[in-house]
């Protein structure tokens, strides 16, 4: 006789006051950290067209929940020529995967390449940024890191400059 497996549904909790829901939110929180993925597969996300160009989001805490962490985004980004340029309070590292280009920080340029680390620095008045590729038709490819917690604390603002010559509205 096959086995048959039964699922029952979790019974719905009832949250008398603010305590018990910091217990029930803390007791969700854990369970997502033991039982969440430790590995996320470059099989399992999609490249994506917007208006900074071609993005692979690997965590990002509004879109994916079923990772480990939930307080980091993790995105690659795939520079054809260049990317859009957009302004928020920086405080993030980039990691350069392969290729060679530079970078307008605040209209000052920085050039990398595969291995090279990116900080972009924080500044109450926001840090406008804008990534290109120095051998255009050649891949360049870097992934960037974000602390949600952190960035949440500096009230990080962002607005879009130039769009990426590789996005079209669908």
């Amino acid at each position: 006789m096959p086995k048959v497996r039964v699922r029952e549904r979790e019974r719905e909790i009832e949250i008398a006051d603010t305590y018990e829901m910091v217990l029930y939110q803390r007791k969700k929180f854990i369970e997502q950290q033991l039982t969440g993925k430790v590995v996320i597969h470059e099989k399992d996300r999609e490249w994506e067209p917007s208006r900074q160009g071609k993005l692979k989001y690997y965590l990002q805490p509004h879109t994916y929940n079923d990772a480990a962490l939930r307080d980091w985004q993790v995105f690659k980004q795939d520079i054809r020529k260049h990317s859009g340029s957009h302004k928020h309070q920086g405080g993030l590292v980039i990691f350069c995967l392969e290729g060679r280009g530079y970078s307008l920080v605040d209209g000052e340029r920085s050039d990398w390449g595969a291995g090279d680390l990116l900080l972009l620095p924080c500044s109450p008045t926001g840090v406008d940024h804008q990534h290109f590729n120095l051998d255009p038709g050649q891949p360049c490819k870097w992934i960037a890191f974000i602390y949600w917690p952190y960035w949440d604390a500096l009230a990080s603002e962002m607005t879009q400059g130039e769009l990426s010559p590789d996005y079209s509205p669908r």
